[in-house]
């Protein structure tokens, strides 16, 4: 069995990213629980986190899916939902009307994203992350954030997050760090500093370069450690499942560390 612990649903507009053209760049992208469904039903997925698509820099379009999500998670009972909400002094109101509904059936998940906006050390944005948090902490949610290096998701500024909340909020930290210095930082040290500190510190491999899922994998065998914190994510659309799956079940070699990247950890989190 599969269980995925980030991918997305909703169809965003064409946008002309990069001052080029408009373009839908996620064309694996799916606009119903229907089609969401099918694709779980051809990958052999058991379960699955779905948050809302986003990328466009409009963060209402974002907001706009929380409900289908919702409705997902209410429709079948291998799926959770995670609500889309933001830090920004901008989205405060569309940021409240999505943690009122944090306590609907099947949410499971907050997730944030500083790609559209927002620093985690903006001062502006500090008393958004206060209410975000406790609301987690309030109903027993996990926080995934967004990495990639440098700017504001780099993990020197969303690592922040982990110092100031993971104590009480499982914070999964989405990509691992995104690039090549977020995976250095993380597996080098930093990930396994906050395990041993006792934080709540999470992470998927979607996005990772080559050769970090098999360094990741030899750090926690020699470390002894980080073995529950690591979940498959295949994020779709940005994603590719088949990839993902497959360069993570070659680095976890199948044994007990593949039970709970693929399985195991999820269940605990979110079942």
């Amino acid at each position: 069995m599969v269980f995925d612990a980030h991918r997305h649903l909703g169809v965003l507009p064409a946008h002309p990213f990069y001052g080029g053209p408009p373009v839908n760049p996620d064309t694996t992208a799916r606009a119903t629980i229907k089609q969401l469904v099918a694709d779980l039903d051809a990958e052999g997925t058991e379960r699955a986190l779905v948050i809302p698509n986003y990328g466009v820099p409009d963060p209402a379009v974002a907001f706009s899916f929380n409900e289908l999500v919702i409705e997902a998670a209410q429709s079948d009972d291998r799926i959770r939902a995670g609500l889309w909400v933001s830090p920004r002094p901008e989205d405060e109101q569309r940021t409240s009307q999505a943690l009122a509904l944090a306590g609907e059936p099947g949410v499971k998940a907050l997730k944030l994203s500083f790609l559209l906006g927002g620093r985690p050390t903006d001062p502006a944005c500090r008393p958004q992350l206060d209410r975000i948090f406790a609301t987690a902490a309030r109903h027993g949610l996990v926080v995934h954030v967004h990495t990639s290096p440098g700017a504001a998701s780099d993990i020197d500024e969303v690592g922040h997050l982990v110092d100031w909340y993971a104590d009480r909020v499982p914070v999964h930290l989405v990509h691992f760090g995104g690039g090549m210095s977020g995976h250095i930082k993380l597996a080098g040290a930093r990930f396994f500093d906050w395990i041993a500190a006792g934080k709540r510190v999470y992470t998927d491999l979607s996005w990772a370069i080559g050769f970090l899922p098999f360094w990741l994998a030899r750090e926690i065998e020699q470390r002894g450690l980080g073995h529950d914190r690591v979940l498959f994510a295949s994020d779709q659309p940005w994603g590719d499942f088949t990839g993902e799956h497959a360069r993570l079940a070659q680095a976890t070699g199948g044994g007990q560390l593949a039970d709970l990247v693929f399985r195991d950890t999820f269940a605990a989190l979110y079942d």
